[in-house]
């Protein structure tokens, strides 16, 4: 007597799909996450900000990362949201909206500057050494994650994650050799029962 053993297969119910489509979209969106708030900006040379003021509201509410890529202070337009030290030579900067470019008679260029949700005009104008760079894009929320996040947290978190990622990576392709391996050692089923 011979018993048949059954290989579990995959998991084809509609449970078994969801769980699998899930499982992707997180880590499709942990991959996204990870690369548009620390892996694009270093490879950029680019640097995250955390909004924290209203004055750029709606365009950039606080909490939202912004991305400022550095830039020739010469390309710099009316429109273009800069981010810029508030006082030349002190760290503490502020993102806001260029509304106007001027040349003095000496040729030097300032900037005229406005947060969006502001009524007036920054008080002092923006010089060339002030700007730190523009607006490169932004993801809404993702500063407050920024923010509680120090650089050794940063380091430690690309390293796991990073890590995790290419574990997941191994165990799919484990799981895909095993299933081939076991695909191949299968043997066909050649044996008929006899005729009673």
């Amino acid at each position: 007597m011979s018993h048949a053993v059954q290989d579990a297969g995959p998991d084809t119910s509609a449970w078994g799909w969801v769980k699998s489509i899930v499982s992707w979209l997180l880590l499709l969106v942990l991959v996204a996450i990870l690369a548009l708030t620390i892996v694009i900006p270093r490879l950029t040379g680019s640097t995250p900000y955390t909004v924290l003021t209203g004055s750029m509201v709606p365009t950039y509410p606080p909490g939202t990362l912004i991305v400022v890529k550095p830039q020739d202070p010469a390309a710099l337009i009316a429109g273009d949201a800069i981010t810029f030290q508030k006082e030349s030579g002190k760290p503490e900067v502020v993102t806001h909206r260029i509304t106007m470019v001027r040349k003095n008679s000496q040729g030097e260029t300032t900037f005229v500057t406005q947060g969006d949700a502001n009524p007036s005009p920054d008080t002092n104008p923006v010089v060339p050494e002030q700007v730190r760079g523009k607006v490169w894009y932004s993801v809404p929320y993702m500063g407050y994650v920024n923010s509680l996040i120090t650089g050794k947290q940063r380091a430690l978190m690309i390293t796991v994650v990073v890590g995790g990622l290419f574990l997941y990576a191994g165990w799919m392709f484990v799981g895909a050799f095993r299933e081939r391996s076991r695909d191949k050692s299968k043997p066909t089923d050649d044996f008929k029962p006899a005729d009673a």
